[in-house]
């Protein structure tokens, strides 16, 4: 693969810098993160983005804070930036549950140090965890098949490989011959900007649509299998990802086409009832007028929340789990359920 790293932190001199994804594809340029507010500005800007990928900066962010505080004061700092840092992007589960981890190793009076390697261990856990759900769902990708997917939950939104790009490259490596339409996914266009490019740059099939080209591929009976990522799966399983993922969802439950949704398991938020009781991060209305439309107001929500009666599976690095199956997401968030494939 040729994509470039979202996240590259050195361990010797504890530095951070970050892939600025709003340069892509245009241009590649790192972003030096030394403080606070350029970690919170960095994630709030979508300099980095992709729920695991802030997970895994906002961990080193905090990293770099406790670097810059004083020894006797270290525990204030990485709690005042710990709370900075979660309230960035309220929606993606894995932001708070990376900078809790780092919290956890703070109060029980880790330094530096400690803080440090708790923070390479999310990353290096996060690469396995997306090699495992690339093998999770690779068998989803089968010879000729035609695969949607929306947004980026690609390599540039994890460590490596993706979540449902992940089965995607696993496949290609294996020889396998299939084709991926990328939705271009407005108004940041993640999907074209970013999907397409990373894709095309590892020498898979991709074809870029419009967003709203979808259904009509899907009535001539061009998309076999919907792949896309998600951002927060709740007790109930319904699914929190990108805005535009729901309207997927809903066709392809007219179509009867397979809708999956591949996540890591630090994704899964048991404290939380159902999809309605998630705070939908809304985003400035620019993004959408800004050269674009008339001076109007805009609404401008960042994700929906599709329903788990609308869900055919999550291809996770504990298994593939069928929603169909008796209540296997509980079964999993309790531990009980390893495989499920």
């Amino acid at each position: 693969m040729t994509v470039p790293a979202a996240v590259v932190w050195d361990e010797n001199s504890l530095q951070l810098r970050l892939l600025d994804q709003r340069q892509l594809p245009e241009n590649t340029r790192y972003l030096d993160i030394t403080s606070l507010d350029d970690a919170c500005q960095a994630i709030s800007t979508l300099t980095v983005r992709g729920a695991p990928a802030i997970g895994i900066a906002a961990a080193y962010a905090l990293v770099v804070c406790a670097k810059r505080s004083p020894a006797d004061g270290l525990s204030r700092v990485v709690e005042t930036a710990a709370a900075a840092l979660k309230a960035a992007r309220p929606t993606a589960v894995n932001l708070a549950w990376a900078v809790n981890r780092l919290l956890t190793v703070s109060r029980a009076g880790g330094g530096l140090a400690d803080l440090a390697r708790e923070a390479q261990t999310i990353h290096q856990q996060d690469r396995q965890i997306c090699r495992a759900i690339g093998n999770a769902g690779r068998h989803l990708i089968t010879p000729g098949c035609r695969v949607l997917t929306h947004c980026n939950a690609g390599a540039l939104a994890v460590s490596e490989l993706g979540t449902a790009t992940a089965p995607m490259y696993l496949s290609h490596q294996d020889g396998v011959k299939f084709k991926v339409f990328a939705d271009e996914t407005r108004p940041l266009l993640q999907g074209a900007r970013l999907t397409a490019w990373e894709l095309d740059q590892a020498g898979i099939d991709v074809t870029l649509i419009c967003d709203n080209a979808a259904a009509s591929l899907m009535a001539q009976g061009e998309i076999d299998l919907v792949l896309v990522g998600t951002d927060r799966v709740t007790a109930n399983g319904d699914v929190v990802n990108k805005i535009g993922t729901l309207n997927l969802a809903v066709l392809c439950h007219h179509y009867r086409i397979p809708f999956y949704v591949a996540c890591p398991s630090s994704t899964f938020d048991p404290g939380t009832a159902t999809g309605a009781d998630v705070t939908i991060e809304q985003r400035s209305a620019n993004e959408v007028t800004d050269g674009r439309a008339a001076d109007v107001l805009a609404r401008n929500p960042a994700f929906d929340v599709t329903p788990a009666a609308l869900v055919t599976g999550l291809v996770t690095d504990l298994g593939l789990l069928d929603y169909a199956a008796e209540n296997p997401l509980e079964a999993l968030l309790t531990g009980q359920l390893k495989h499920c494939h």
